[in-house]
């Protein structure tokens, strides 16, 4: 499938520009290091990755604002209305949400369907009412909120070379590496997810008793798929190979920082890459990524 599409008329155009725009907005306002890491996209998979990441990064937003006056309530009909306008969208092409829109175009463009945008919402409607996970409910979770999201990315990864036919050999490569990045992202944040949000990820873990041996055991099995998703990297379109390699290489920076770090500091404080190290590993990313 090819993301070149038939000429519009220019009214049109323009609001595509627009949306296309405000996706870029949202996703600057609320990621560095996203942002770094998708200038190494070529156009158009740069614009139609941060298409979705721009709805990515709305729901997320209703679900985790801090607000103790935003209810429950509130935020679950704002991610219904959301999630209805997107497969609306979807179907139609237009949505008065530029955000919206901007995604509605990728997904046509690049063949995502209800298929993986349904199991994202149904995660981010566990945030609302799960606090703590068993096996069953993270594995299902870590699918909706992050394997997916690296299925749609690979959907567009491959679009746009009108390599589409691929996208079962390396799917599982991209789930593996979505759900190695949200791994990491729950250990980094485990403090804030238990203070602020009230939430715990990892089944049995109490914050109180995390240990080093906790630490090294979510890392050891995030180094699994790691490993997998790193062999498919090659195998990636030119146009996002780097890309994704940067991405990759700045969270096992953080993975090795997390294992160098207590665990009694992870339960406090939030680790993170400082800025030059990030820059050194895009740089990397640009040489070795070609």
């Amino acid at each position: 499938m090819s993301l070149v599409r038939p000429a519009r008329p220019t009214e049109d155009r323009i609001y595509d520009t627009v949306a296309d725009r405000s996706a870029a907005v949202v996703i600057s306002g609320y990621s560095t290091s996203f942002g770094l890491a998708s200038r190494l996209l070529t156009e158009p998979v740069r614009t139609h990755v941060r298409n979705l990441y721009a709805l990515v990064r709305i729901a997320d937003e209703i679900v985790d604002n801090p607000d103790r006056a935003f209810s429950t309530h509130d935020r679950a009909a704002l991610l219904d209305g959301l999630q209805e306008e997107a497969i609306r969208a979807m179907g139609s092409g237009r949505s008065s949400n530029l955000v919206v829109h901007a995604f509605a175009t990728t997904a046509r463009a690049a063949g995502i369907g209800a298929d993986l945008v349904d199991p994202f919402f149904a995660s981010m409607r566990t945030d609302l009412q799960v606090q703590a996970h068993d096996t069953s409910s993270l594995e299902r979770y870590v699918y909706g909120s992050a394997e997916v999201v690296g299925l749609m990315c690979l959907r567009i990864f491959l679009a746009c070379e009108g390599r589409a036919g691929e996208y079962d050999d390396l799917a599982d490569g991209a789930r593996r590496l979505g759900a190695a990045f949200q791994k990491i992202n729950f250990l980094r944040d485990l403090a804030e997810d238990h203070a602020v949000l009230g939430r715990r990820y990892f089944p049995g873990l109490a914050i109180e008793s995390f240990s080093d041996l906790h630490r090294d055991a979510i890392l050891d099995d995030v180094a699994v798929d790691l490993r997998v998703a790193r062999a498919a990297i090659p195998r990636l379109p030119r146009s996002s190979r780097r890309a994704v390699r940067a991405a990759q290489l700045l969270f096992e920076e953080l993975a090795v920082r997390l294992r160098a770090t207590p665990a009694a500091r992870i339960a406090q404080e939030r680790v993170s890459v400082p800025g030059p190290v990030k820059a050194r590993l895009l740089a990397r990313a640009l040489v070795g990524g070609r």
